[in-house]
């Protein structure tokens, strides 16, 4: 048995007017995939007021849903610091389940948002998890008792050092030498992760772990714990998405970590602020006999008419030069194919 499987960064739809604009370009070969799974960076919901205005992403939920449904995505993470408000929340699901869009990582309570996502189609069984580091301290995680997002919580230290930590750094004698800043992963909340990702690997062909995280465009320690933890608890690729960049790759134990996507169509940001000049990546992996076979990526684009598009490998030479220069070091080869990047150890 063979499949293909297409993974996505952000989709944000807010302040979209027309369903058929944003994936236009790229429904083709969304479509082409067995499975598509992307991140739903918004709420499906226009609440009548805005109480979470400057945290929420609010997108006409006639209009989103539809451009899910067209587009051919099949299912999302919507564990998120923007899916946020019971109220929201609560909506937002409910149009996903009208439009047939399955979901994880946010519901009425914690069971709910733990619960993987499981998408069977063509003989292919794909399941994901996702969790998010990046969300609010009040009334946005999930409890037993309560709704919200699942959540991996992320600790953060300053450290003074207490000798000079790298060629060119000052030594900690000098006035205004700056912290070393650590962080990471609480071990209840991995643990709960890892404990998900090893129930669902029981169950499906491929294992996807989708993480909300990253600050600037460098992998952080909580987040390369929390990616490794999740390849050997099972999961066969782990994604994550956030920061509007593309960060880079790792290879792990033979499989891939893509540390950020970035987005797949992400027009308005927060206030309404244009987003424009992002370049993100769309993930496939091919399963073939019992086992994923390859991973590949395409850098896409968006147009002024907020039109995502397909790029070619030329036009963004720079983009993958500098992606491929960090990956290596994480132990990943990133090899032009034609319009494809092969990542290879």
């Amino acid at each position: 048995m063979t499949g293909r499987l297409i993974l996505t960064g952000d989709v944000n739809l807010m302040n979209v007017i027309d369903a058929t604009v944003p994936f236009r370009r790229v429904a083709d070969a969304l479509h082409a995939a067995d499975v598509v799974f992307g991140n739903l960076e918004c709420c499906l919901h226009l609440p009548p007021r805005r109480s979470h205005a400057t945290e929420g992403f609010f997108a006409d939920p006639q209009i989103g849903g539809e451009a899910l449904r067209l587009c051919g995505i099949h299912a999302v993470g919507i564990a998120n610091n923007v899916n946020y408000g019971a109220d929201n929340i609560a909506a937002s699901i409910a149009r996903l389940d009208q439009v047939g869009v399955l979901h994880t990582g946010a519901g009425g309570n914690l069971a709910a948002a733990r619960k993987p996502v499981i998408v069977a189609r063509n003989g292919l069984r794909v399941g994901a998890v996702q969790r998010s580091s990046v969300y609010w301290p009040t009334d946005h995680e999930a409890h037993a008792d309560s709704p919200g997002i699942a959540v991996i919580l992320g600790h953060t230290a300053y450290h003074v050092p207490t000798s000079r930590v790298a060629p060119g750094v000052p030594p900690p004698n000098r006035p205004g030498v700056p912290p070393v800043i650590v962080t990471w992963a609480d071990p209840h909340y991995l643990r709960e992760f890892c404990d998900d990702i090893a129930s669902l690997r029981l169950q499906v062909d491929i294992v996807v772990a989708s993480c909300h995280w990253g600050l600037g465009r460098e992998p952080l320690q909580y987040m390369t714990e929390i990616g490794r933890a999740a390849i050997d608890a099972g999961a066969d690729i782990v994604i994550g998405h956030g920061p509007h960049y593309p960060l880079p790759v790792e290879l792990y134990k033979g499989r891939p970590i893509f540390y950020g996507l970035c987005n797949l169509t992400f027009s308005t940001g927060h206030l309404g602020r244009a987003h424009s000049g992002w370049v993100g990546m769309l993930v496939e992996l091919r399963y073939d006999d019992g086992a994923v076979r390859s991973c590949d990526f395409r850098f896409v684009r968006s147009n002024g008419d907020n039109e995502t598009f397909l790029c070619r490998i030329d036009d963004e030479a720079e983009t993958l030069a500098n992606l491929g220069e960090r990956s290596k070091k994480l132990g990943a080869n990133l090899r032009p194919d034609g319009d494809r990047v092969r990542v290879t150890p």
